[in-house]
This record gives structure tokens, C-alpha cells and sequence, in this order.
């Protein structure tokens, strides 16, 4: 008896839960690590309760509303989303304790709700790490911004550096054509044609002239 109490107590120091909600978003949040500062939680809270509405509005008005965040201690990556939950590891939280914006990275994942075989992964993630660059709140104080560009780099490298090339598409040839390339995806309907249908070059020429003029405004 002694011992089950030993580990119900134990149970309880090292797992917290809760239940929060604010404009129209229902958020779950489990922490498996006690030890982990509260400020990272109040961090992420923010971000979901103030930007996951944003992106709703702007990419897709059929997103799922009930979300839950899981701090766990086995996971030995940085973040995923899946089925409506971020996973994020407190490993990474540690060591990493700025890097908060990740969770915009992530929740443009469920926005996004790909079906599988709907596109690209690189421009998936792609467009993902795009939305961290517009729609974060804590990216400067954490050092995070899109990788400058280099001569060794191509589009299909996916997150950052395919976010700078989306940012300069964006600027350069059309400024809502991110949000294009998302509708698309989402609705099985992207193809490689697309780029020239919105840009007047395909793919390859994109990047052949962001390469010799890779400038974009910040």
C-alpha cells in the first residue's frame, strides 16, 4: 500500500495536465517534465491562443479547433505534429529553451493537413518554416532566421532555405502564392505546372534567377 502511494505521488510530480481555451481554440497541455521552465509553457500557450487563430483565417477556415501540446521526456527529436498534437521534446527544450517558435512551425503542420501523395515534403516543410518566419513571435530573441542563400543549396532542401525561396517568389512574382500552393496541396490538386501558371517560369528557371539575385526585403 505504502509503495503504490510512493508511486502515485510520484506519478503526480512528474506529470501535469490542463485545459485551456481562448478564441475558439481548445488546448490540452501534458508535461512529462517537471523540471522544464514554466515560461516555455506560457511561451507556447501564446503562440497557440494568438497566431494558430491567424492562420486559420488566412490558410485554412476548416482547421481543427482542439489542440494538444505533449512535453516528452523519451523523445529524443525537437518536434512533430500528428492527428491535432504537437510532441515536443523537453531534451530540446533545455537546451534550446528560446526556440518557442517552433511550435508555429508545427501548428502550420495541422493547419496544413496535407492528404498523403498531395505534394512535395520539401515544400511542405517548406512553407511551414515560411510561416515561422511571418507569423512568429519570439524568432529574433531565439536566432532563428532563413538561411541565407549559397551556391550549394537547392530548393528541394526544404524547411529554411526553401522558405527564403518561397519569400522571394512571393516578393518578386506574387504575393499570395503561398496561400495558392497551400489551397492546392490541401485539396490534391498541385502540380509542378502551377508554378508557371502563377510566375511565368517553372521551377528550375525560379531558381536559376533567384540564384544569381538572391536579395529579399526584410
Amino acid at each position: 500500500m505504502i509503495k503504490n502511494l510512493i508511486c502515485l505521488s510520484l506519478a503526480i510530480v512528474m506529470y501535469s495536465f490542463g485545459f485551456s481555451q481562448k478564441n475558439a481554440i481548445t488546448l490540452s497541455y501534458q508535461n512529462d517534465d517537471s523540471t522544464l521552465d514554466s515560461s516555455i509553457e506560457n511561451g507556447f500557450k501564446k503562440i497557440v491562443f494568438h497566431v494558430y487563430p491567424q492562420l486559420i483565417k488566412d490558410f485554412n477556415s476548416k482547421a481543427r479547433k482542439d489542440l494538444k501540446i505533449r512535453i516528452d521526456t523519451s523523445y529524443n527529436g525537437v518536434a512533430y505534429a500528428h492527428d491535432g498534437q504537437i510532441t515536443v521534446s523537453s531534451k530540446w527544450m533545455h537546451s534550446h529553451p528560446k526556440d518557442l517558435d517552433l511550435m508555429t512551425h508545427e501548428i502550420m503542420h495541422i493547419i496544413q493537413s496535407y492528404p498523403g501523395g498531395s505534394g512535395p515534403g520539401w515544400l511542405t516543410e517548406g512553407i511551414a518554416d515560411y510561416v515561422r518566419f511571418k507569423y512568429g513571435l519570439n524568432n529574433k530573441e531565439a536566432g532563428w532566421s532563413l538561411t541565407p542563400f549559397n551556391k550549394n543549396q537547392h530548393y528541394t532542401n526544404s524547411y529554411r532555405i526553401t522558405a527564403r525561396f518561397l519569400e522571394w517568389i512571393r516578393q518578386k512574382y506574387d504575393k499570395k502564392i503561398i496561400i495558392k500552393l497551400d489551397k492546392h496541396l490541401r485539396n490534391q490538386t498541385y502540380s509542378e505546372d502551377l508554378w508557371k501558371t502563377y510566375t511565368g517560369k517553372d521551377l528550375d528557371e525560379l531558381w536559376e534567377i533567384y540564384s544569381s539575385n538572391p536579395s529579399i526585403s526584410t
